[in-house]
């Protein structure tokens, strides 16, 4: 009796293994899409209170020609558009993370691939590993570009970052507001509406920061990059 193993493609464990790896990958990436299609409704829904409040403003505006009246129902206003924004930017970074996860998942499936059928390696241009320097590679971010000020900029070229922007100039417009509101002078009120608005943009950061710092068991790297 022979005791030579089948080659993998003609192996029946090997079929069975690889269309269960194949349902998963599916799932996943359906999974992913439902990721970027709430992200992205999300982000529409706040630009949509955020632009009908504006016009709203302007409307009062011309009615009270910036009076009293115009300053409580803007600083009230944009206080629900300040909420709204920090709600959005929550949801979004957990979103981020999730998406995150269905990454890594689909490194460690595309590293079973590559136990089954070693020789199909050159012919993925995303990772088989699934700790941090391969979910960047199957993002499509340059693991050295992804360090020090290319890093900062990236973070503002991602939804949350931009949103993040936004929601901090809405707070430093709620400031200075409040600033003219109680009287105090011109000059004064610009460099508080200014030094709130930096303010939140470094509170954004370390809350992103802790947000995406929290370790989580299930997604220690199993299959780690080769040094």
């Amino acid at each position: 009796m022979s005791t030579e193993m089948p080659p993998a493609g003609h192996d029946p464990a090997a079929a069975a293994k690889l269309q269960i790896l194949a349902t998963e990958h599916w799932s996943l990436l359906a999974t992913r899409s439902l990721t970027y299609t709430e992200s992205l409704g999300r982000v529409n829904v706040f630009l949509a209170i955020l632009s009908g409040a504006v016009i709203a403003l302007a409307l009062v505006a011309q009615a009270d020609r910036f009076g009293p009246t115009f300053i409580l129902i803007a600083i009230l206003t944009l206080l629900v558009v300040l909420f709204t924004g920090l709600a959005t930017i929550s949801r979004l970074m957990q979103l981020n993370r999730d998406d995150f996860r269905w990454v890594i998942g689909m490194n460690r499936l595309r590293h079973g691939y590559l136990e089954l059928y070693p020789e199909l390696g050159p012919n993925f241009i995303t990772s088989p590993f699934d700790d941090i320097p391969g979910a960047l590679q199957t993002f499509g971010i340059n693991v050295t570009a992804a360090r020090g000020l290319g890093s900062a900029i990236h973070v503002f070229q991602t939804l949350p970052g931009m949103l993040s922007v936004i929601v901090s100039a809405v707070a430093g417009a709620i400031g200075a507001l409040a600033a003219l509101g109680i009287g105090l002078p011109p000059l004064v009120v610009v460099l508080l509406g200014a030094a709130v608005f930096v303010l939140t943009v470094l509170l954004m950061g370390i809350w992103s920061q802790r947000s995406f710092g929290r370790e989580d068991p299930s997604l220690a790297a199993r299959f780690p990059s080769p040094q």
